[in-house]
């Protein structure tokens, strides 16, 4: 049975790691390996980058959170694992349209820049999470 405040537990914890870990590459790109910074013209060439890393980084990371939440049920089954990617991939897109986008901060994008400019990788993080529970299924 599905243990709704464990996975939210393990859903945002997770989202802020995939953040930090994203946040952290462009730094490193600009910083380290002097890749151009963002500017007024777009986010830069640091940022730009690290776009392939970001599936890999949800993939990975939501499949082992996936698993610790997974892991903690009484009786996991395949079935929970579906429910659970679909729940967060569903709050992910959700609230993604806020940090992301409306709420305006130095790291925002445009609709267009986010759900436009940002693919294939935004479908790819998307699919990586709703399947990151399922993958996470079956180390348990």
């Amino acid at each position: 049975m599905l243990d709704f405040g464990m996975s939210m537990l393990w859903f945002w914890s997770c989202y802020l790691i995939v953040t930090i870990v994203g946040i952290l590459h462009t730094i490193f790109n600009i910083y380290v390996l002097k890749m151009g910074p963002m500017d007024e013209t777009g986010m830069g060439e640091g940022y730009e980058k690290t776009k392939p890393w970001h599936p890999l980084y949800n993939v990975v990371l939501f499949s082992v959170f996936g698993w610790l939440y997974i892991r903690g049920l009484s009786a996991p089954s395949l079935k929970e694992a579906f429910i659970t990617g679909v729940i967060w991939a569903g709050i992910c897109i959700v609230f993604d349209v806020f940090g992301w986008v409306i709420i305006k901060h130095p790291w925002s994008l445009s609709f267009k820049e986010f759900y436009i400019d940002y693919q294939p990788w935004i479908t790819l993080i998307y699919f990586a999470i709703l399947i990151g529970p399922v993958i996470g299924y079956f180390f348990v």
